[in-house]
């Protein structure tokens, strides 16, 4: 059975399009912009041919169109207008909105069709950093609101994942390691939000430097098997929810241990997380950071 999301209320499409409940509505019964179905309860439904129409006259209005003047266009040609549009400025916007109607109805063709459409005038590094940004802090917020689910999260997120890993890998056939520095990106124990530290470990091959990536969930003990094999190692993490704050003081003191046990090795992390770490008190092989972009500066 065919289960794709078909039916959306109206503060799924305040989420999903950003403009306001009582502003749909406005639209709704002074222009006629959408027509939605009632419940035998009366409450309002609308289809996902209303919900990909709001979408783009949310994107036409906020390029300085006029409700009243969308509201005179025919139906048939505000795709048209969207497309001119983006064209020209608002390609970021629209990508978003597509990624979200793949990820609504689990399309992996209409997201693999808008990043190709992307890469075509874009860097993957700009994509990551102009689209898929702000499209993951959206995921938060849509995710928190209940429009969509534990399901739809995951569906982007692996492939979003995907597209950062098979970039790595064309950078790891391509560039010649720098020995200087090796650097182990990896999860701590409990961990699994890995986009973030997939993505630095893509800036850290595309400079060129030799990565030992671990993954998810990573005990302290396996970094202590690679501190015996390599020197200069820089480990690198993303504390999104663990270690948690009783516990983040103990996970510091004991990587120092393993750090002076094995002739010194460095720690960079940033999330959520280390918002409880005083960076006054940290070992001085120990650096917390405040976003991916002040990490890779460091690179």
């Amino acid at each position: 059975m065919n289960n794709v999301k078909k039916s959306f209320s109206i503060r799924d499409l305040e989420n999903l399009s950003g403009i306001k409940a009582h502003t749909i509505r406005i639209w709704e019964k002074r222009y006629n912009l959408l027509t939605p179905e009632r419940t035998a309860t009366n409450i309002r439904t609308y289809s996902l041919s209303s919900l990909q129409k709001l979408l783009n006259i949310t994107l036409l209005y906020n390029n300085g169109f006029k409700i009243s003047k969308i509201a005179k266009i025919p139906e048939a040609n505000i795709p048209l207008i969207v497309k001119d549009i983006v064209a020209e400025n608002s390609v970021n916007n629209f990508a978003i909105s597509s990624f979200k109607l793949a990820m609504i109805n689990f399309n992996e063709t209409l997201f693999s069709e808008t990043y190709d459409s992307l890469l075509i005038s874009n860097s993957f590094k700009t994509i990551f950093q102009d689209v898929f940004i702000p499209l993951l802090i959206e995921l938060g917020l849509l995710w928190q609101t209940s429009t969509i689910s534990p399901a739809h999260e995951h569906f982007i997120t692996s492939l979003i994942k995907q597209k950062i890993t098979s970039n790595t890998e064309k950078l790891q056939s391509q560039n010649n390691k720098q020995a200087d520095k090796i650097f182990v990106p990896f999860l701590p124990e409990n961990e699994i939000h890995e986009i973030g530290l997939l993505y630095i470990n893509y800036e850290i091959v595309l400079r060129g430097y030799k990565s030992i990536y671990l993954g998810q969930a990573v005990p302290l003990q396996t970094l202590e098997d690679v501190m015996k094999y390599f020197d200069k190692l820089h480990f690198v993490s993303y504390f999104t929810i663990a270690p948690s704050k009783e516990k983040l003081t103990n996970f510091i003191s004991e990587f120092e241990t393993l750090s002076k046990k094995h002739g010194g090795c460095k720690l960079w992390v940033l999330g959520y997380q280390t918002k409880h770490l005083s960076t006054v008190a940290l070992p001085k092989n120990i650096s917390a950071f405040t976003s991916i972009e002040q990490l890779v500066s460091q690179l």
